[in-house]
């Protein structure tokens, strides 16, 4: 059986009472706890995080990994005086309980409930939004450079993992901010990669010693006189080879920080002194803090990627593979083409930025090791390597969530597009995507690839499709992208690699008056309101080129055009649409239904789909209405 925590607070009562957490509603309550209640508030923290997550599903391994650190800052900086800024965010479960947000817990990630990410209007505590990664340092600078610009003595903190310090703009960000004279903390939450184990109590000893005032002021004295004697340089450099003897790299230190660490994220009396001393101190700093996913829940530490981001579970006996196999994904029906795509073109290789598992990919990888790239988070990377694989003659495939190919946008165009490159675009999670809400939502893709030159886009209305609009991908020799939606596939893929005709959609059903042009995961519902409106419908696969053909001829034949996407209205494929009708000099009402011009919170995916009127009820409504007017 499963261990909720490792140590249990003082006086041997259980965390699952919540005895001490329950009394604190705001950081300052916390801030005048005595430092011996700190543990037990920990062992109480960490219990109430698995508890809550366990009957809402969310973000586990990482929430459980930051709760001393989460303490250990609100405890230290005057929060929300102070300025924190947490990366991603998807470990600030135990910040927003400490915040206000414990009974909110319940309906975390749910439609009205609170998100799982930070969120400004959420809490004057969450100082800045975040979901997508490698933001914080470049946010936080923002902040501490405000504060000097008004005359305001505020300290700014920016909370970041190694995962996220692979991307660009996070060393973007340490190289502005080293050459800025404010106060600064960049603490890196090493969980994953072990940049720099830490070595136990001399480790922790340093941490207080480099982050001190003595130090501080000796080596300011020295560089004075030293400088004054010309032998600064040569000192300088004397001190950075001793440091490393018994520190990390000084890598962070060229970037003008005052680097501190590594020290262990879970002794709480350590982090505390190291940020008591380090608030004192002005300038850029740097701290290196090295947690463990899933610490104090055996389960998630053993297993910390399948507790990332789990659906409701039992706790005493963790997640559990259900009686009946669940019904493939896309993102599975993705993976499984890939091989059997693999093994048919040799030319074939795959890219993915940091998401292996949640894009289908782990079989891939484990099968062809040498043929399978994970570049860490770093979406702009991702896109240009492939460009330059596709140079040499091979076939890559860029397996990435549509929201994050929004960052790789320039090198898509520049890179890509213009050198007509034989890129595939696998574009997962197309469309609304639940409980991580509109930072993940994947609704402007449709737009923002239709206007590039060479580009051919397609959108798959079921299982079967996708893997054929995959393979028409690959053997294109030009750059296309198939955006399919997040969840369980519909119907059967089946085990061929044939190709499509390129730019053809096919009516599936006829109908009179009404044709409804459907396009990707909304031809189900779209074909499901047909019925009862007695309306043709088309499965327009194509986005990009669009089947203007099979436009004229819906158009010549019905008096009402109907198109149907999970996608911003405003320059998907209904304008794609509409343009074309322009273009044939067609006059014909159009009725377009799409997600409206607003960000779709987080949410049951069904129930979304049901609030924007793009179920199929809804679409009949819709339909309906326009008929009557």
């Amino acid at each position: 059986m499963a261990t909720i925590t490792d140590e249990l607070p003082a006086g041997g009562e259980k965390p699952a009472s919540f005895a001490l957490l329950r009394t604190i509603d705001d950081p300052a309550q916390l801030r005048a706890l005595e430092r011996r209640q700190l543990h037990q508030l920990a062992a109480e923290l960490r219990a109430y995080v698995l508890d809550s997550v366990s009957k809402t599903g969310g973000h586990l391994s990482s929430n459980l990994g930051t709760v001393e650190l989460t303490i250990a800052l609100h405890k230290v900086f005057e929060t929300p005086e102070d300025r924190i800024v947490w990366d991603v965010g998807h470990q600030t479960y135990a910040h927003k309980i400490l915040t206000g947000r414990r009974e909110a817990m319940a309906r975390l990630r749910m439609l009205d409930g609170i998100s799982g990410f930070p969120r400004r209007s959420e809490s004057v505590y969450d100082t800045f939004g975040t979901a997508h990664s490698s933001t914080s340092i470049s946010a936080a600078l923002g902040m501490a450079v405000a504060a000097k610009a008004k005359g305001e003595s505020r300290k700014c903190v920016a909370v970041i993992g190694d995962g996220a310090m692979s991307a660009g703009m996070a060393f973007e960000a340490m190289n502005n901010a080293g050459a800025m004279d404010v106060d600064l903390l960049v603490i890196l939450n090493d969980n994953e990669m072990s940049i720099s184990p830490p070595v136990g109590a001399l480790t922790n000893y340093l941490a207080r010693l480099l982050s001190g005032r003595m130090y501080s002021t000796a080596r300011k004295a020295s560089e004075h006189i030293l400088k004054r004697v010309g032998v600064w340089e040569f000192a300088r450099r004397t001190e950075e080879h001793v440091k490393g003897m018994v520190t990390p790299s000084t890598l962070f230190e060229e970037f003008g920080f005052n680097y501190i660490g590594p020290i262990d994220g879970h002794d709480l009396d350590t982090l505390i002194a190291t940020l008591t001393n380090i608030r004192k101190l002005s300038g850029p700093q740097f701290l290196h803090v090295v947690t463990r996913k899933g610490q104090g829940y055996k389960l998630a530490e053993d297993d910390p990627i399948a507790y990332h981001g789990p659906s409701k579970f039992d706790p005493a006996q963790g997640i559990q593979k259900a009686a009946t196999p669940p019904r493939p994904t896309y993102s599975q029906v993705f993976g499984d083409w890939l091989c059997d795509m693999a093994a048919a073109d040799l030319r074939l290789v795959a890219i993915t930025p940091a998401m292996r598992e949640g894009s289908g990919m782990v079989a891939f990888s484990e099968k062809y090791p040498g043929r399978y790239f994970d570049v860490g988070i770093a979406e702009q990377h991702s896109v240009t390597f492939a460009a330059g694989l596709a140079c040499e003659g091979l076939r890559p495939v860029v397996a990435i969530y549509s929201t994050f190919l929004q960052r790789g946008y320039d090198q898509l165009i520049h890179d890509v597009a213009i050198q007509n490159l034989p890129v595939t675009f696998a574009l997962d999670r197309g469309g609304l995507v639940g409980g991580d809400g509109a930072t993940h939502n994947g609704a402007f893709d449709f737009a923002y690839l239709r206007t590039v030159p060479n580009l051919t886009v397609m959108a798959p209305a079921d299982a079967a499709e996708c893997r054929r609009m995959l393979t028409t991908a690959v053997q294109l020799g030009a750059p296309a992208a198939v955006r399919y939606a997040r969840g369980t596939a519909v119907g059967e893929a089946g085990s061929a690699l044939e190709a499509l005709p390129v730019g053809k959609g096919e009516v599936r059903r006829r109908g009179r008056r009404i044709a409804i042009l459907a396009f990707g995961a909304m031809f189900k519902p779209a074909l499901e309101a047909a019925q009862a409106l007695e309306a043709t419908v088309a499965n327009m696969r194509f986005v990009k080129p669009l089947d203007v053909d099979l436009v004229k001829q819906l158009a010549a034949g019905h008096e009402l055009l109907v198109t149907v996407e999970e996608h911003q209205i405003m320059g998907g494929a209904g304008s794609a649409v509409c343009e074309a009708l322009q273009m044939l000099g067609v006059e014909r009402r159009v009725l377009l239904l799409g997600l409206p011009d607003r960000f779709i919170d987080h949410g049951d995916p069904s129930r979304l789909l049901q609030s924007v009127g793009l179920d199929a009820a809804g679409i009949e409504k819709s339909v309906r209405e326009a008929i009557a007017e």
